[in-house]
């Protein structure tokens, strides 16, 4: 039943993911996200607006097409960024051959201001409090802690991973999927990659933090400081994936 579905998809459309509620297409000169119904219409809109305002800002990320209905829920189209992953780059010449830019990147993205996106100990709290496979009291230690943290206003990821960076044909690199955004403290965006990438590669993630840490001058008790929260905030989206590697990063209170 294709009634009230707006967005067009061809027939000649690529899978290029599919987790959680979305699938994600290769669609010629678009790339198209497809939820389905689980996914609100206010998520799906709040990601598109969060990519106008980080592409307001100055930061290279494709640039929003259309947001409308497609048979099996709501749909998000970007413009496609001839080129590759920087992730498939890293896979091809090795990780340390394109960490210090992936860190350099992301100290890019640092450097910019975005007044309108969502406030990140705001969002945070927000996900600790929905977190029901916890108890009360870890909630409320973690909420303590995100309480005691200092609130910043550098636009901040929320997801900055590999796959997430575009390396254009143009030599560009464009950053995707802004889902996540936020105005906050760059060392919890820095805690966030450091998880991401430490649940495939612990040594990977050790050496970005170490490269990380030394080119933004932050001392590593900041970043470690983070990782509780992140890891819970990364546990209440429920993919349920990583959910036994998330909860041993929960349960230690301080990290060496």
């Amino acid at each position: 039943d294709t009634k009230g579905v707006n967005m067009i998809i061809s027939d000649k459309k690529v899978e290029l993911a599919r987790r959680g509620n979305k699938v994600v297409y290769d669609d010629g000169d678009r790339i198209i996200k497809v939820f389905n119904d689980t996914k609100p219409a206010s998520d799906v809109f709040n990601e598109a607006l969060n990519f106008a305002r980080v592409e307001e800002s100055g930061i290279a990320t494709p640039k929003i097409l259309e947001v409308s209905k497609a048979p099996e829920g709501w749909a998000l189209a970007t413009e496609k960024v001839p080129g590759c992953t920087l992730a498939s780059k890293m896979e091809t010449d090795g990780f340390e051959a394109h960490l210090e830019e992936f860190v350099d990147l992301q100290l890019s993205i640092h450097a910019h201001k975005s007044p309108l996106l969502p406030r990140q100990k705001d969002k945070y709290a927000r996900m600790i409090e929905g977190l029901d496979s916890i108890d009360a009291s870890t909630r409320y230690e973690l909420q303590m802690r995100l309480d005691g943290m200092k609130a910043h206003d550098k636009v901040c990821h929320g997801d900055y991973n590999p796959t997430n960076v575009i390396v254009g044909d143009d030599g560009k690199l464009y950053v995707c999927d802004w889902a996540h955004a936020t105005q906050g403290n760059a060392s919890a965006d820095a805690a966030m990659s450091y998880l991401l990438l430490a649940i495939d590669d612990e040594d990977k993630a050790k050496a970005y933090l170490d490269m990380y840490c030394t080119k933004s001058d932050t001392p590593r008790q900041l970043v470690h400081q983070w990782l509780s929260i992140v890891a819970a905030s990364e546990l209440a989206r429920h993919r349920k994936v990583n959910e036994e590697f998330l909860m041993r990063w929960i349960d230690v209170a301080d990290y060496q």
